[in-house]
């Protein structure tokens, strides 16, 4: 019981915190600036111009793919929301939009930004000597062999979760929202170690891992992430002394601003990593099948048992 009223009023809370912003809107201006960064601008710009033109030399060529595409443009919207707009700014003064912010990174546009294979449309932007010379620098040994290491799925697990659990220690934390350039590590070790992740899990040398690994590397990634989101949702007292002082302009207690922040970490990437680990296990049965339906076979063929 006490955990459903504790629920119930996260719940509220949450609901009345949109019509808060616009009551204190007028307060709020160095909360709600966008964040004209050139640190991320002149990425974004960049990322955005060597797909376009890469995609529009590869028009009506073998491999062009229009999901890629979408995937691609999904992913760096994503990306510009959570960096560019106010969703930037107020996660300086609300726990829970910054936890917005890094859900957006690592469980929206990282998993869309692998699936658009991004690499390949920038090199189709560069001329035709560049590509063979970048593709034949990947292939030389030490730096295949790095990046094997590098995507070896427990390595890629263990960083993705330390990284993920080692940022929410509150020294580390607090550090992050006052100090800019620690900012932009902690997002930028999000969306590295975000995109590792899910280009081990979809596109990795085991072949989507395997059904079965995969299983395990979304149930457990799933565990641990809404572990880490329940104890900031029913904690007593607030872990972030960064945000004493400012949330009141938004209606919110301290701790029940860590409070909704810990739900939006707990329920959405949970429900996300669930479900793809559910999806691959049935694809894992189904692979399962297969193989003894193809045994049988072979069987019947070489006049074996049961033939």
């Amino acid at each position: 019981m006490r955990l459903l009223r504790q629920l119930g009023t996260l719940t509220a809370v949450f609901a009345a915190a949109p019509a808060a912003f616009a009551h204190e809107a007028g307060q709020r201006t160095a909360e709600t600036t966008w964040s004209f960064e050139p640190a991320v601008l002149i990425p974004l710009a960049l990322t955005a111009i060597l797909f376009a033109i890469g995609a529009r030399r590869r028009w009506g060529r073998p491999g062009w793919s229009s999901v890629q595409v979408g995937c691609f443009v999904a992913g760096w919207v994503t990306l510009f929301v959570a960096l560019v707009t106010p969703v930037h700014a107020l996660g300086s003064a609300l726990f829970w939009v910054h936890m917005t912010q890094h859900e957006l990174l690592m469980i929206v546009a990282a998993p869309l930004l692998v699936l658009s294979r991004p690499l390949v449309w920038f090199l189709w932007a560069l001329p035709q000597q560049s590509r063979e010379a970048l593709g034949a620098f990947a292939k030389q040994g030490p730096v295949a062999a790095l990046w094997s290491v590098m995507t070896l799925p427990l390595f890629v697990w263990l960083l993705h979760g330390a990284t993920l659990w080692a940022w929410h220690i509150p020294v580390l934390y607090d550090a992050s929202v006052e100090i800019e350039w620690v900012h932009a590590l902690q997002h930028t070790m999000f969306l590295g170690t975000a995109l590792l992740f899910w280009w081990t899990l979809l596109h990795g040398r085991h072949g989507r891992l395997s059904s079965g690994a995969g299983v395990i590397y979304c149930f457990t990634t799933a565990v641990h992430t809404s572990v880490l989101g329940a104890l900031m949702t029913f904690a007593q007292r607030s872990w972030y002394p960064v945000y004493q002082g400012r949330t009141a302009a938004f209606q919110l207690t301290v701790l029940e601003d860590q409070q909704i922040g810990g739900l939006i970490m707990w329920v959405p990437a949970g429900v996300i990593f669930i479900g793809l680990g559910l999806w691959l296990m049935a694809a894992w049965i189904r692979e399962s099948e297969r193989r003894v339906a193809y045994s049988r076979v072979e069987q019947l063929a070489a006049g074996g048992p049961g033939a």
